[in-house]
């Protein structure tokens, strides 16, 4: 990948530079509701020994990995932009960021994890839903 291009104004740097990794918003909801069903999990958490990828979600005994991916980040389809300034530099860092994801699922699940992932836009209760049938059916698998 070539360099990180400057920013173009102060404010993208510092707007970029807010942008949080972990406790984000979605994330948030999610968890609140995750642990309102009694579900208890591991927060920001590298599901394999050695990998330098962490998910949001982590639920051991379950090997159930989950990540809230934002729509930006991980190019939505609904949602995802493409920003006009250094337009080459972010298509190339936009698909290197898909192109690590499905990296990391296919890892997972030939490690023998089941992967969710939900979209920052979602609605918490329905992700709940989604990651609590991927828990229900790998108790089931056992």
């Amino acid at each position: 990948m070539t360099p990180r291009p400057l920013p173009d104004s102060a404010a993208t740097r510092d707007r970029m530079s807010a942008q949080r990794r972990r406790d984000t918003a979605p994330e948030l909801a999610l968890r609140r509701e995750l642990h309102r069903r009694g579900r208890r999990y591991r927060v920001d958490r590298a599901p394999l020994p050695g990998m330098r990828r962490r998910a949001d979600l982590v639920f051991p005994g379950e090997r159930v990995a989950v990540f809230v991916d934002g729509c930006f980040w991980h190019s939505c389809p609904e949602h995802a932009t493409s920003p006009k300034n250094n337009a080459d530099w972010w298509a190339e860092k936009l698909a290197g960021n898909v192109a690590r994801d499905r990296d990391t699922d296919t890892r997972l699940a030939a490690a023998g994890w089941t992967v969710v992932r939900v979209w920052e836009h979602e609605n918490p209760m329905v992700a709940a839903d989604a990651v609590e049938a991927a828990l229900r059916a790998t108790s089931n698998e056992r």
